[in-house]
């Protein structure tokens, strides 16, 4: 499929659907959508062939066009489920555009985003969400439930029910065009940024936009996946745009597509979809960091020294480093007793992880690409539909964020800063032009991050304007780079650097109060040694509450949300100076 073609989102999974009707018609009914979280009758995991999926669209987009107007803002707040693809598809293919929130927002931030972007539509998926934005909803704004509900508003079965039939053959002799009047510069959603401070800003992201960063990933994917069709895991919200747009990568792909059931089961969801693909944000990576380390360490013997052997040789390998003949004997016996028994713990199929959202630990890299799991670091923010630049497999330079895609074009300011340029900027801020004039300046996005090109060419983001700590001495120290340092150790489960306008640093540290306290002074004392002077954190407090988005502490993303954190415990920060 040449992608440069497709008009929009909704042309893209139509022209796939045909597309597989047309190259094997036994193949309608192959599974699409299945959900982790739900059986069927005969205690069978529920799923959506591509047949019922194209069915569910139509019919659902034809009840959207006899109550929206063209543009008109639809929101969609559910968890992930494949009721989220074919709500999203739908609105579009009504000319409407989705809104999606997601489910951990402030009631404050849900009473902003409904008055700013005043939805014509709200589809929801059952009464725990709608409660959550009931009285912040208009009386004429329209209430579809994915789930039944006891409010009077319309569900899903009723639709479907006056309107759907699971009947493939039949669904194809009355199957009805696809809107063909959307435009690659057209508004597909608003997505609004959870932000570290302030209100959401809401991103329009057009069709072209994410079709530029489906063609994009398409160079990774084509590597990893050749022929056959793919498995993918989804567990990061479909809210957000990194998701979302791999929501399309999928349909691209004709991908097969499993809903995870929560970040908690991940591991045994592993295990049941298999997949060949997975993303997921530094959080997911540093814990699986975390736990697989942990379980190296109490190995003994012959065991560790295999262990150590699998490490450094897969290292030696990331970095392109030749092998001598017992080392390569070495690591292949690695590779059939310890790798191929690490991947068998998490489906046996997987060919990559994709990290994205924030940046990923240099050490974590590598160390799960040495022991055969191979992660891909990219970059990217929701103003450019996401994705900038990811490394590419066989050329992982883990220390880097990989090439740009070819969609787009990416340069260093004078003051390093990374500006980026294409199709895959977004088409501005909702209801804020300053705003958007303020980033976006004679077509260039200015992303806020400080970066450099390689040699090879690869993307390296060194810093971030707006998480730099100045301290007395006007010195520039990243706080997140230490943060990730001090994260390495398993009894440090978060961290929180501090020190701006001080003389030096300080760090709360969430880990089990007291019972750590030795063995992390003595982990924080080496640390040390291996920073620069005034990157080195003098004192610490150890807190037990974690940082969770329930608290409002991290974004729907895993980020720390530095200022909520600091106006609970900025005196005891305080106290230590």
């Amino acid at each position: 499929m040449e992608l440069k073609q497709i008009n929009s989102l909704v042309e893209l999974f139509f022209k796939k659907y045909e597309e597989i009707i047309l190259s094997n018609s036994k193949n309608i009914d192959d599974t699409f959508l299945v959900s982790l979280k739900e059986k069927n009758k005969g205690n069978k995991l529920f799923s959506y062939s591509w047949g019922v999926v194209n069915n569910k669209i139509t019919v659902l987009s034809e009840y959207l066009k006899s109550i929206i107007s063209k543009g008109d803002r639809c929101i969609l707040l559910s968890e992930n489920r494949p009721e989220w693809l074919i709500s999203d598809i739908s609105i579009m293919n009504a000319g409407g555009v989705t809104v999606p929130l997601f489910t951990t927002y402030s009631e404050n931030d849900y009473k902003y985003i409904i008055n700013d972007c005043k939805p014509k539509v709200c589809i929801i998926s059952n009464d725990n969400q709608f409660r959550k934005i009931k009285d912040f909803i208009k009386d004429e704004t329209i209430i579809i439930s994915i789930d039944l509900l006891n409010q009077n508003i319309v569900h899903f079965n009723e639709i479907f029910q006056k309107n759907f039939s699971d009947n493939i053959k039949e669904s194809e002799k009355e199957k009805k065009s696809y809107n063909k009047d959307i435009k690659r510069n057209n508004l597909a959603c608003i997505i609004y940024t959870s932000g570290t401070t302030g209100n959401p800003k809401g991103v329009m992201l057009s069709h072209g936009g994410i079709l530029s960063n489906c063609e994009g990933a398409q160079e990774i994917l084509n590597s990893l996946v050749k022929d056959e069709i793919p498995v993918f895991l989804t567990w990061l919200p479909l809210s957000h745009s990194y998701e979302h747009t791999v929501q399309y990568v999928q349909i691209l792909f004709r991908a097969k597509v499993y809903y995870a059931e929560s970040l908690e089961k991940l591991l045994p969801n592993m295990a049941i979809a298999q997949p060949t693909i997975m993303t997921a944000v530094p959080r997911f990576y540093q814990n699986l960091y975390s736990k697989i380390y942990l379980n190296f360490s109490k190995q003994q013997g012959l065991k560790k020294k295999l262990i150590d052997k699998t490490i450094l040789l897969g290292t030696k390998n990331l970095n392109q480093e030749k092998l001598n003949f017992k080392e390569k004997l070495l690591n292949y016996l690695c590779e059939k007793l310890v790798r191929k028994k690490v991947r068998n713990q998490f489906g046996g199929n997987l060919k990559a992880f994709v990290s994205g959202g924030g940046a990923l630990d240099k050490k974590i890299g590598e160390f799960l690409n040495s022991i055969g799991l191979p992660t891909l670091q990219g970059y990217g923010l929701t103003e450019t539909s996401p994705v900038v630049s990811c490394n590419i497999p066989g050329k992982i330079k883990i220390e880097t964020v990989g090439p740009p895609f070819k969609t787009n074009e990416v340069r260093i300011a004078a003051d390093g800063e990374i500006l980026v340029k294409g199709e895959n900027l977004m088409l501005g801020y909702w209801n804020m032009k300053q705003e958007t004039d303020e980033v976006i300046k004679n077509g260039w996005l200015h992303t806020g991050d400080i970066g450099e090109i390689t040699q090879e060419g690869n993307l390296k983001i060194t810093d971030r304007k707006k998480e730099i700590i100045v301290n007395l001495g006007g010195e520039n120290i990243s706080p997140t780079k230490i943060e990730n340092l001090l994260c390495l150790n398993e009894k440090i489960k978060q961290s929180f650097v501090y020190g701006d306008k001080k003389t030096y640093l300080v760090a709360l540290i969430v880990s089990e109060v007291d019972k750590n306290r030795k063995e992390i002074e003595i982990y924080l004392e080496n640390l040390n040694k291996s920073l620069s002077l005034v990157e080195r954190v003098k004192k610490f407090k150890l807190i037990k509450e974690e940082f969770t988005i329930e608290n409002g502490m991290l974004t729907p993303t895993l980020k720390l949300k530095r200022k909520k954190i600091l106006q609970k415990y900025k005196e005891d920060l305080e106290k230590l100076y």
